[in-house]
């Protein structure tokens, strides 16, 4: 019997460049989320699994059998006290393992000193964008437009400002009940390149949660500066299926269209619900009846001219 989330055979050959992955190396102690003890509520439930190192070897292991051929690496939420070393360390990773391909680096954007580290991450080779993650609500009812760290807080989009300047995106991770200030974000700020991590968080998987979902995404999509990640589309203390993933999969590809989808890995974050081979089969299973074109968009080309890999 075929596994319903397995890559179909004509597609194991596709060109991926994994849009979202993670790479840590606990021994320095820099990354306090995966360190301190007690674990921070998380929307995955126990993280404890991945509280370990996770170099190149690592993610090639788990990649094996996919023909990957660049990744681009997320801040990992390093000591924001030096958002820098993240970056210095990741050089060293790139001159022994080749990986990641590009970097979106940390930058706190309501701090007093971005500019200087947007000036100092822009400097290294490899480093494409910033994110920073705004202060959110943690429900729809608990939405505060303007509210300090904010993506309405004028000193936050004082920093988005800065951006551009530096040729910088940026990657947005937020839950859906948050877009429609990215909408505005991305209006105000047209040169800058948006891209929604995590296809907007969709964990209320109810028909009333999902509707919410897609107008928030419509509404976002509308900015023609935006790009959109599929991934992370685990729920806690459920299965990673083709099943329960194909209807966002393909409404988010609708809603934004096929030039400006990439699909990623979230790894090793999402091994927390699923094999990496789960998560690629079931996105190649879902779009195998998309023309070979379509499919090289959203597994590889609008990564590669996105994150400017070359």
């Amino acid at each position: 019997m075929i596994d319903a989330n397995s890559p179909p055979s004509s597609s194991v050959d596709i060109p991926i460049i994994d849009a979202h992955q993670h790479f840590v190396d606990l021994g320095l102690g820099k990354n306090p989320w995966l360190c301190d003890e007690p674990p921070i509520p998380f929307r995955y439930g126990d993280y404890r699994p991945i509280r370990r190192t996770y170099l190149p070897h690592d993610y090639l292991r788990d990649s094996s059998g996919f023909n990957v051929v660049a990744t681009v690496f997320i801040e990992m939420e390093w000591n924001p006290a030096d958002p820098i070393g993240e970056t210095r360390w990741l050089q060293s990773v790139i001159e022994e393992h080749g990986l990641p391909s590009a970097i979106v680096a940390q930058a706190w954007l309501d701090r007093r000193d971005v500019a200087e580290i947007l000036a100092a991450q822009a400097a290294f080779p490899q480093v494409r964008g910033i994110r920073h993650k705004p202060r959110a609500g943690a429900t729809p009812a608990d939405v505060n437009p303007g509210a300090p760290g904010s993506m309405g807080d004028p000193r936050w989009r004082a920093g988005y400002a800065l951006l551009e300047q530096h040729a910088l995106s940026f990657d947005l991770q937020t839950p859906w009940w948050h877009l429609r200030e990215a909408a505005e974000l991305a209006r105000d700020f047209p040169a800058v390149q948006m891209i929604l991590n995590h296809t907007g968080l969709p964990a209320d998987r109810s028909d009333e949660g999902l509707d919410a979902w897609r107008e928030a995404m419509t509404l976002l999509s509308e900015q023609a500066n935006v790009a959109l990640k599929i991934s992370g589309l685990g729920v806690a203390g459920e299965a990673w299926t083709v099943e329960s993933n194909r209807r966002i999969v393909l409404d988010s590809i609708d809603i934004f269209g096929v030039e400006r989808c990439m699909f990623a890995s979230n790894f090793p974050v999402d091994s927390l619900v699923a094999d990496f081979g789960t998560i690629y089969g079931g996105f190649m299973r879902i779009v195998e009846h998309y023309s070979e074109q379509d499919q090289r968009l959203v597994f590889c080309d609008n990564a590669r001219r996105i994150y400017r890999i070359s």
